[in-house]
């Protein structure tokens, strides 16, 4: 393989892009495990004692993921979002202004390798988030796994990230004054595993807690499309079926996490590593789905508006080619 090395006399903004990226494909796959090893190497160092008193910490903070985390506005108005921002570019697009006193649910898809468009738009401030929907708090569900790790969930948490627990959606989105977004990648995990240049398969057709919740609630629903999502990353042949697909679907249910094999982009070259490649992301905000508020939903109830929910979405995605180059082919499953 012909390697393609990147020029000498690329503009300090452009190594800037690309610097805020590496460190956050860092954080995304190896900050987690840094973090455990270092609270480890903690418990058995002379500095145990702060390891004993970070964990009376963990204790008394275990329900903060579920109840609307920790965010903190300076890390998410940080300006090295602003170069993840224009590394790929990010652009977040609003259809029609929300009411800041309901509280919603962003449905997001597709899931993509690592959730970029979700992360910067709704984790960040880069995309300006606050001036296009005025009011609206957002959050972005992630798996409850990530919560356990010392150091790291605290970190993660400033961002405004916060549990994809059932109690979690609940809580934000049952919030009497309103304003809040929880931002649900509804494929989840799994559907990273279908997450590759010109392809758009959506999980969906079995998708149904967050319909329960947004009945139980009275929270609208607004289906949300990362166009470029699934372009920042190849990644290894698995179809339905074959040996390493089978592989990764029964890691996947035993660890709870998906592990897609993808490959993008070098710091110094363009022809491997774990870089994403340079391509826009184009994220469109929906119109709302109203949903009348039902304490105790029937399956009947839940069924309707599901169909209603996805019916929706096709809709839109019809009217929203201009975002997509070429248009690809919607496929749920």
């Amino acid at each position: 393989m012909k390697i393609q090395f990147a020029p000498l006399n690329i503009p300090l903004r452009r190594r800037l892009q690309t610097a805020a990226v590496l460190q956050w494909v860092f954080s995304f796959l190896a900050l987690a495990q840094c973090c455990l090893a270092g609270y480890v190497l903690l418990c058995i160092s002379n500095w145990w004692v702060l390891a004993a008193l970070y964990a009376g910490w963990l204790y008394l903070d275990r329900d903060t993921p579920t109840s609307g985390g920790r965010r903190s506005e300076w890390l998410r108005n940080c300006s090295v979002w602003k170069h993840f921002r224009d590394y790929f570019p990010l652009n977040l697009i609003k259809t029609v202004d929300l009411d800041p006193d309901s509280n919603y649910i962003f449905g997001f898809h597709p899931h993509g390798v690592l959730v970029a468009g979700g992360f910067g738009n709704f984790c960040t401030e880069a995309s300006g988030f606050s001036s296009l929907f005025p009011g609206l708090t957002p959050y972005l569900l992630m798996l409850p796994f990530w919560f356990r790790i010392p150091f790291f969930r605290d970190y993660i948490m400033c961002g405004g990230l916060v549990s994809s627990e059932k109690a979690s959606l609940s809580y934000l989105v049952s919030a009497p004054r309103g304003g809040n977004v929880a931002v649900v990648a509804v494929g989840g995990a799994p559907e990273s595993l279908d997450a590759r240049p010109g392809a758009l398969t959506l999980q969906v057709l079995h998708r149904k807690g967050f319909i329960k919740l947004a009945l139980k609630h009275g929270a609208q629903l607004v289906p949300v499309f990362s166009f470029g999502e699934n372009e920042l990353f190849d990644q290894m042949t698995n179809p339905a079926g074959s040996p390493l697909r089978w592989l990764q679907d029964h890691l996947q249910r035993l660890m709870g996490v998906a592990l897609p094999l993808f490959t993008g982009r070098g710091v110094f070259q363009y022809s491997f590593g774990l870089l994403p490649y340079r391509q826009p992301i184009h994220t469109v905000v929906g119109r709302p789905i109203p949903v009348v508020q039902t304490p105790s939903p029937t399956k009947d109830d839940i069924d309707c508006l599901h169909s209603l929910t996805f019916s929706s979405l096709s809709l839109q995605w019809v009217g929203l080619f201009q975002w997509s180059r070429p248009p690809l082919p919607l496929r749920m499953i």
